[in-house]
């Protein structure tokens, strides 16, 4: 077995990268991610913990809550996606996970976009448009609120966007290196 990125590890799982975009915008426990996302609190504590490990939370605030103590965590700002070239099919199947369940839960009758290219652009366009892009995803971030703050929505987004090998290059790059993937 191979050994993988921690970090990577613990962003590809569909509960973890929901459990991260849920504490962008607020701090949240254990008890309250169980909640939000209908899994046990022991799943929700053992994904937490994995997510502590790999560095992408951090302890926000301990308060006291019914006679104990609650440990509330904040995801780490920044973009723990972005440029993640090592095991992108891993990281590709949470995405899409999420993606079905996002899609499967749509609000009937409202607009969203839709898009799905696989397209030869020049070089400067594929730079500006990967600029934009993390521009507007990271606007969507810092518009993020606490799950169910008054006068917000949910809204659900799924975006991996990245240069791509020629069939005929791809192929050359296996005969190279049968033991790439």
């Amino acid at each position: 077995m191979t050994t993988t990125d921690p970090a990577l590890r613990a962003l590809a799982h569909p509960v973890r990268l929901r459990m991260l975009s849920l504490m962008w915008a607020a701090p949240l426990s254990a008890a309250e991610l169980s909640r939000e996302l209908g899994i046990s609190h022991a799943l929700a504590s053992q994904h937490l913990r994995r997510l502590d490990a790999a560095g992408l939370v951090e302890l926000s605030e301990v308060r006291s809550h019914r006679g104990g103590r609650e440990r509330r965590y904040r995801t780490v700002h920044g973009t723990p996606l972005s440029d993640r070239r090592d095991g992108a099919p891993l990281l590709a199947e949470a995405l899409a996970h999420n993606l079905r369940d996002r899609a499967a839960r749509r609000t009937p009758g409202q607009d969203g976009v839709t898009s799905d290219a696989e397209l030869w652009v020049a070089p400067e366009a594929w730079d500006a448009f990967r600029t934009r892009m993390a521009e507007l995803l990271a606007d969507l971030h810092e518009a993020a609120r606490a799950p169910h703050a008054p006068g917000s929505v949910l809204l659900g987004a799924t975006v991996m966007a990245f240069l791509v090998q020629a069939e005929e290059e791809a192929e050359e790059a296996a005969e190279e290196d049968p033991a790439a993937p």
